[in-house]
Order: structure tokens, then C-alpha cells, then sequence
């Protein structure tokens, strides 16, 4: 194909595919004269149009990738080349954090002459699967808890995961072949008693002096715990437990299905809280969670310290 869009709000993929290219669309003794690099930021459409439009040396291909493409000026006017590309051209846009105005025209020029690919954010209720699946392609192992415990931490940004990830198993001892919590917390701090699964499977079972063992294991430890992600955590899974409780259909199977789950650990600690948490107080919990997510940017308060909010509204949840 002679023009790629690459797009969308997660930049691995992005990365992934535009490296690919970069490997295979030109041999590696030609790329001096036929592979050329630019960044939105640093360059113009009519520069990026006029390499486009050169014959490759010495090869049947040559290739042309825009990096940090949503930072380019005119973006739009590269639809004057996309309309008839050259055929020993490969043009490669990369558009990270987003996409291409649809309302455009240049999306649609690049659909009908190449392809268009968006890299869609992972949802976090998939990383764990994405952390089991990445190490085993390593041939390392890790369960799926310990896994939850790094999706809790890192997020569902993929670049900051795999980057975790490839540290861990550069850490990983001669002849050990498994990911485990002690590894986890000597090389990243995360402790493998207290995080957010943790506090998430204390506040399901209403285990108010494990919460706030936790919070206070927290206040010592803001770096690696920082509030947000907490307070992320916990909206989460009483959002979710909402959808529990009010599914017409409360089987352990339907409620997986409906969560996105695949496998029993991940439901376990929902099926607890509904026996714990009546539908009126999972409510006032998701509303709690706001209030303090706004307390935390400093609506309404102007004195209390994150990790005294956190003891405060654990204490407001299960109470």
C-alpha cells in the first residue's frame, strides 16, 4: 500500500506496526538513501510532499514516516499527494492521542488509497490477560493476581506497561522463569500486601482494619500509591458492582460476561460485596468517591493531605 494512517490514543500499537514498516519496506543496505524521518513539529507538509515525491536510489521501494504527526501544521493539505500517491512510495502517518478530524476529507482519501488503522486504548480489565499473554510470548510465567496487582499500578498505558515489564524480566534471577510479587516489589516498590487489589478486596469484604492498614501503608508510601489511582480503583469497582447489583441476571457466569471477565479471581471479590453492600449504599459510595476526588484537587478543602482523605473516606464507605 503506498500510504498508512496510523492513529489513535494508544501509541504502542502505533509504534509497533510504523517499526515493522520501517524493517521490512526497505533493505537495510538502502535506507541511507530511500528511508526518511520526520516529526509534525519539526517540518512542513510541502517538505513532506516533495520526499514523498522522489524516485527511490538503487531500490523498488522507498519509505517516508511522519512521526507526531498530530503536530502538524496543514495536516490536511497532504491530501493533494494522497489523492495520487506514487507507487514506489510508502508514506507512514503516525497520529498519536487521537484521530484525524472525520469531517475532513484526508481520512477518507487515505482509506480509499491505503489503509487506516486506529489504535484503540486498551480497556484495564483486559491488561492482566495482556501481562499473562505478553511474559508467556517470553516464556515467562506470572499469575493472573500478581497480575492485577501490576495492572492496578501501571495502568492501561501499554508503552509503560511493556517498558515495566522488560525491566522485570531483565531483573528475573538465572533459571527462573516466573514473574512473582517479591520480584515485583524489590524492583518497583510495589508492596505485594498492600495496593489497591488489596484494599479493593478489603473494602468488598467490609474489613475495615485491613483498609485502613492499607491507607496508612499508603500515607508512608504516597510515590508508589498515589491518590488518584486509588481513588480510580475504587470508583471502578463500585461502578461495577453496581452493574452487579442491579443485573436481572445475578449468576456468577452472567455477571463475568457482563464485566468483561475471564476468569474467577476477577469476579470473586463483586460476588463478596453483594452480600456486604446494599444497592442504596453502592450509590452513595460512587458519589463518596466523587466528593473526594474533588476534595483531592482542592474543591472544598484547602488542608487535608490526600492520605488523610483516603483514611476518611474508607471509613465513609464501609460505615
Amino acid at each position: 500500500m503506498p500510504v498508512y494512517l496510523f492513529q489513535g490514543e494508544e501509541g504502542y500499537y502505533i509504534d509497533q506496526l510504523t517499526d515493522l514498516l520501517m524493517e521490512s519496506v526497505v533493505d537495510e543496505g538502502a535506507r541511507d538513501f530511500n528511508q526518511t524521518l520526520f516529526y509534525g513539529l519539526e517540518t512542513e507538509v510541502a517538505t513532506i510532499i516533495n520526499a514523498c515525491k522522489r524516485y527511490p536510489m538503487m531500490s523498488e521501494k522507498q519509505l517516508v514516516v511522519v512521526k507526531e504527526a498530530q503536530g502538524l501544521k496543514n495536516i490536511d493539505d497532504l491530501i493533494h499527494y494522497v489523492k495520487k500517491p506514487l507507487t514506489s512510495t510508502v508514506l507512514v502517518i503516525c497520529y498519536k492521542h487521537g484521530k484525524l478530524d472525520g469531517r475532513k476529507k484526508l481520512s477518507g482519501e487515505i482509506d480509499k488509497t491505503g489503509i487506516v488503522f486506529e489504535s484503540k486504548k486498551a480497556y484495564e480489565n483486559k491488561m492482566p490477560d495482556f501481562i499473562i499473554s505478553y511474559l508467556k510470548g517470553k516464556q515467562v510465567g506470572i499469575d493472573l493476581q500478581t497480575a492485577q496487582v501490576l495492572t492496578n499500578y501501571l495502568g492501561n498505558d501499554l508503552s509503560r506497561v511493556i517498558n515495566e515489564l522488560d525491566k522485570l524480566l531483565i531483573a528475573l534471577p538465572p533459571n527462573q522463569k516466573r514473574i512473582t510479587a517479591e520480584l515485583i516489589e524489590q524492583n518497583t516498590g510495589i508492596s505485594k500486601d498492600f495496593n489497591n487489589f488489596e484494599l479493593q478486596k478489603a473494602v468488598a469484604l467490609r474489613d475495615r482494619v485491613k483498609a485502613q492498614r492499607i491507607a496508612l501503608y499508603f500515607e508512608q508510601n504516597q510515590k508508589n500509591n498515589p491518590y488518584v489511582v486509588t481513588l480510580a480503583t475504587l470508583f471502578g469497582f463500585f461502578a461495577n458492582l453496581m452493574i452487579c447489583q442491579y443485573a436481572p441476571d445475578q449468576s456468577k457466569a452472567h455477571l463475568m460476561q457482563v464485566l468483561g471477565f475471564k476468569w474467577d479471581m476477577q469476579i470473586a471479590d463483586y460476588l463478596e460485596a453483594m452480600k456486604n453492600y446494599k444497592p442504596i449504599k453502592t450509590l452513595k459510595n460512587v458519589a463518596l468517591i466523587r466528593e473526594y476526588d474533588a476534595k483531592g484537587k482542592g474543591v472544598g478543602n484547602s488542608s487535608v493531605p490526600p492520605a488523610q482523605l483516603l483514611i476518611e473516606l474508607l471509613y465513609k464507605l464501609m460505615h
